[in-house]
């Protein structure tokens, strides 16, 4: 499975803020906003990524991320000339796609939890279909929404409906197969003039394709899109990392777990980072003895 990350659109929402940065580079607590959704598709074995922004944007990523080589990564970059819905990045990403499965995750998202992991891999791990998330929210008509049965199937979904039939919002976080992008190249634009993902996910419901995950309790879920989700998100990953003295988002981390860099790879960038909290949290991980934390991690212990 690729992974495409969907960083463009002019955040107006954040102005002035984003007058002159993207909002995808704006620090949450400690790191760029772009860490975590990227490492959402690393915790989900994803090593392709395509990452779409605007052509002023599209270079600072470019220098931040490389071509991916240093996580054990491949990275690819693609310019969206304006900001015309989310199913876009499916027309424009088709080359990267090729013949394989997508999952498509919005740059401003973050999800964390203690499971997330294998949730995020049983979803990458997908033959047919889509499979999409559902957070409980206390305010859905702000979202998207679904409404699913008793096997976790979509019967109903709504963009920001006024009367919601449910309270499962629809994070921006979606894994399909390679149908994808020819669903997204035949659906027309909305009445505000885009390629709602909505459509995109309501042709898969009524195949009966589309499948949702309810993320319960346990499992926190940021849209940093205005300055006050901006402000609780830095506020959740401070507390976290100070009380329990983990990172969050922390890509060499996820990519040395993976076995996707050596740990002469890790050290490099502990070493890069050393004046940080960040880079002593890398020098932490590379004195673990992960052999066995991983043997553990894998038994039947957490067999749930």
């Amino acid at each position: 499975m690729k992974g495409i990350i969907l960083a463009g659109g002019s955040a107006t929402r954040l102005y002035p803020i984003t007058l002159a940065v993207s909002k995808q580079m704006l620090p949450v607590y400690d790191k760029p906003m772009i860490y975590y959704p990227l490492s959402t598709l690393m915790m989900a074995g994803i090593r392709e990524v395509l990452i779409i922004s605007t052509p002023v944007h599209l270079p600072a990523f470019e220098s931040l991320l490389g071509d991916g080589s240093k996580f054990g990564m491949k990275f690819e970059y693609k310019v969206q000339e304006k900001p015309v819905g989310l199913a876009d990045a499916f027309i424009l990403g088709a080359d990267f796609i090729g013949d394989d499965n997508v999952a498509l995750i919005l740059g401003d998202n973050m999800v964390y939890g203690s499971r997330i992991e294998r949730v995020l891999k049983a979803a990458s791990n997908l033959k047919e279909g889509g499979i999409i998330f559902g957070y409980q929210v206390a305010d859905p008509t702000s979202y998207g929404v679904v409404e699913i049965d008793k096997t976790g199937k979509a019967i109903s979904i709504e963009e920001k409906p006024a009367v919601p039939k449910s309270n499962l919002a629809v994070p921006g976080i979606y894994f399909y197969d390679n149908e994808v992008t020819k669903i997204a190249k035949e659906i027309k634009p909305s009445e505000r003039g885009e390629l709602e993902i909505t459509d995109v996910n309501r042709v898969y419901m009524e195949k009966g394709k589309l499948q949702v995950i309810p993320l319960g309790n346990g499992y926190a879920w940021f849209d940093t899109g205005s300055p006050d989700r901006l402000s609780d998100a830095a506020d959740f990953v401070k507390a976290i990392e100070l009380r329990q003295g983990v990172q969050i988002a922390c890509l060499e981390e996820i990519a040395y777990r993976n076995e996707w860099i050596s740990k002469e790879t890790l050290l490099e960038y502990a070493n890069k980072y050393k004046k940080t909290e960040y880079g002593q949290h890398l020098m932490r991980v590379a004195d673990q003895d992960w052999d066995t934390y991983k043997d553990i991690y894998n038994s039947e212990l957490f067999n749930f």
